[in-house]
């Protein structure tokens, strides 16, 4: 049975209030941590870690449904690659996930009483960095996809948000992993600040992680199809968004051998 296609306004909508919750998470449970656990460097970002794992786990839940929860342009782009998404609506979701980081970090400042906008001066950058952010990203798109080609999408809400949670102990970064985020946590001069000399090295470290998982996905996956990439992260509406060919691809999947495969799992 095929559902009514979602609206890209409704998807773009999703997109960026996700960006704008992820935003606020990660940055109002920074300026929190640094509140509540002065000088301990290490209990702030316990802290700080454990908020994101888990704001990110309900965000994927409240608007998974509608757009996916990609909330990241990397996962966006790379699911276009492999047909889950189409390139046009894959460009439509990027400035819907960086306005939303944006909004959540003007909003994460004014909830501590801190002016609504402060540009970070906290420098990250470093080789170390770059490293750890192609790392970072490799894995969160590689979480992603390995659960949709599995059939366990359903599970990935918990997953992401636990590997985010892990990652920001196991890399230098703190696993920023999002261009989009990357750019938000440039306007809150904070615990979870980047200064704006550091986006750019991020973010190229990013798209890079994000060339490298696809070509691992390749390897890894060589069947995989474009109602597999429909899947993530959330399984939602098989045909919202989904480049021309896909559909007619899960349809004689359907035929071939008769079993449903994980877009079917769909629901809006």
């Amino acid at each position: 049975m095929t559902s009514a296609p979602v609206l890209l306004w409704r998807r773009l909508l999703a997109e960026f209030l996700g960006s704008a919750f992820l935003a606020a998470v990660v940055i109002g449970s920074g300026i929190a941590a640094q509140r509540l656990s002065p000088g301990q460097t290490g209990l702030e970002l316990l802290e700080n870690a454990a908020a994101t794992a888990a704001g990110l786990f309900a965000i994927i839940l409240m608007f998974g449904p509608v757009s996916g929860g990609h909330f990241n342009p990397v996962v966006s782009f790379v699911d276009a690659v492999f047909g889950g998404l189409s390139w046009r609506d894959a460009t439509a979701y990027l400035p819907a996930q960086v306005a939303g980081c944006i909004a959540g970090a003007v909003a994460a400042n004014l909830m501590f009483a801190l002016p609504a906008v402060t540009i970070s001066a906290k420098h990250r950058a470093s080789a170390a960095h770059f490293l750890s952010e192609v790392i970072a990203t490799v894995g969160l798109v590689l979480v992603i996809f390995a659960l949709a080609r599995s059939g366990r999408s359903r599970s990935a809400p918990a997953a992401v948000g636990a590997y985010i949670g892990a990652a920001y102990w196991f890399t230098s970064s703190t696993s920023f992993a999002n261009p989009a985020i990357t750019i938000g946590r440039m306007f809150s001069d904070t615990f979870a600040g980047i200064a704006p000399s550091s986006v750019p090295p991020f973010i190229g470290a990013q798209i890079l992680g994000g060339v490298l998982a696809a070509g691992v996905i390749k390897a890894l996956y060589p069947a995989i199809t474009p109602a597999d990439a429909a899947g993530i992260i959330v399984p939602h509406d098989g045909e919202a968004g989904r480049a021309p060919s896909s559909a007619a691809h899960h349809s004689a999947s359907l035929s071939a051998d008769g079993s449903p495969g994980p877009a079917s799992l769909t629901d809006n």
